[in-house]
Formats: structure tokens, C-alpha cells, sequence
């Protein structure tokens, strides 16, 4: 229900109220009595305030992944590292399916862009942390930030060894798949206590836009909203993308 219908509806609802209550204050003669009408005219004014001040339900949303970019672009020259990367690897993908690259030499090539890719990415998220250990906005977190960088160097020294291996091009293919299989899965547990702090970095900046606007409620875009009203419902991403960029200043 509309707020105007709201109040249609109250005060049809009074006016009733009164129609029939109206009888029982009037004396036999048929004069009202005057305060007892005064105070039903007081009755109604207020409630007609009280609705006057109801306000609609106040929503906006977040797109958290478009959010989360303000932390890679932060980093965006190891990022674009990592894009090279995978640009190479396409590149000699696309060279072996035209027959210009034989399988021995794809293979070994193929291994060696693998372990440098993962190396980029890894590169990305040491860096991200410190930046984030260096900026006063995550000075509520920095010493689980810097906990974490440390827990994750003896993955960057591995890392650095399994890299220096499969440049040399002498790798035992069962061997390469297990120290790569480890080093994988070490930086997929990184990655993602990583994004765990960036996320409630991201939902502090929510909280401060909400607040600061008036919203009552906020909700993430992905695998929540399936419908919106646009005229309604307010897109707040680049507000909270802003605030998070103050924190990495």
C-alpha cells in the first residue's frame, strides 16, 4: 500500500469512527458537546501526523565484485603482468592447434607459463596485502594483514623455486604436477583469506553510505536481487568504491 493510500485509509477509518461515536457525545437536544468534539478533532489531527511521518521503506544495493576491484586496481601493474600471462598462454595454445609447435615443446612450454601465471597472481595478492598494511584504513586489521603475509612466504619461496625448476626445462612431468598441485592449492587458501579482509572492508564502506544516506536496508546484487525497480531501488557500488579508495590512500 501507497503511503497516500495509507492515509486515505486512516482517515476513512476516523471518519467512520467518529460517524458512529458522534451520536453518544451529542446531548438529547442535539447540540454537541464542544470539548468532546474538540478532543475527537485532536485525535484525528494527530493520527493524520503520525501517518504524515511514515516513510517509505528506504533500499539500495551493492555490486560486491565491482566493488572488490577498487583492491586490484590498486595493484593493476601486477595485474596487467598476470593478463600478459595469460595472453601468452593463448598465444601458444593457438600455435600448437596450428601445428607451428611440436608436443614435447608445448608441453614444456606450456608447464613453464602455468607456474609463471600462478606466480603473477600470487604477486598480485602479496602486493594488495601490502598495500593494505601500509594504508591507515586497515590499521583495524594490519596486524592480521601482516600475519598473513607471513604465513604465505614459505609459499612465495616455493613458488620462486618451482618457477627457477620449470625454466631450466629438466622437470619430471609427475613431480612438476605435485609441487604445482601444492603451490595451487596453498595460494587458493591465501586468496581467499585475502578477499575474506577485503570483503569486510567492503561491508564497512556499505555501512558508512548506508548510514550517511538513509538507507534501511542494503543487498548485494549477485545471487540475491532477481528483480529491481530502478526508479526505487539505488545502486550504491560506486559510493562504496569511493570510500574504499580512501582507505587505500
Amino acid at each position: 500500500m501507497s503511503k497516500t493510500s495509507l492515509i486515505v485509509a486512516v482517515v476513512a477509518l476516523v471518519v467512520a469512527l467518529v460517524a458512529v461515536i458522534l451520536p453518544f457525545v451529542m446531548p438529547a437536544g442535539g447540540v454537541a458537546n464542544e470539548d468532546e468534539i474538540a478532543a475527537l478533532k485532536t485525535k484525528v489531527d494527530n493520527l493524520e501526523a503520525k501517518v504524515q511521518s511514515i516513510r517509505p521503506l528506504k533500499i539500495a544495493y551493492i555490486n560486491a565484485e565491482d566493488a572488490f576491484t577498487v583492491f586490484t586496481d590498486a595493484v593493476k601493474d601486477l595485474r596487467q603482468k598476470a593478463l600478459d600471462k595469460q595472453a601468452e598462454i593463448v598465444k601458444l595454445q593457438q600455435d600448437f592447434l596450428a601445428s607451428k609447435i611440436s608436443k614435447e615443446d608445448y608441453q614444456t612450454k606450456y608447464n613453464q607459463l602455468q607456474v609463471e601465471l600462478l606466480q603473477a597472481q600470487l604477486n598480485i595478492d602479496i602486493g594488495t596485502i601490502n598495500k593494505m598494511i601500509a594504508a591507515p584504513g586497515f590499521a583495524d586489521i594490519q596486524s592480521d594483514l601482516e600475519r598473513l603475509k607471513d604465513e604465505a612466504q614459505p609459499l612465495v619461496d616455493e613458488m620462486n623455486k618451482l618457477v627457477q625448476t620449470v625454466q631450466t626445462g629438466v622437470v619430471d612431468p609427475q613431480e612438476f604436477q605435485s609441487r604445482f598441485t601444492q603451490v595451487k592449492n596453498a595460494f587458493t587458501k591465501l586468496d581467499q583469506l585475502l578477499t575474506q579482509a577485503a570483503t569486510s572492508k567492503i561491508v564497512e564502506a556499505a555501512n558508512k553510505v548506508a548510514v550517511k544516506n538513509g538507507y534501511d536496508l542494503v543487498l548485494r546484487a549477485k545471487n540475491v536481487i532477481v528483480y529491481r525497480n530502478t526508479a526505487r531501488l539505488t545502486d550504491i557500488t560506486d559510493q562504496v568504491k569511493h570510500e574504499l579508495s580512501t582507505y587505500l590512500q
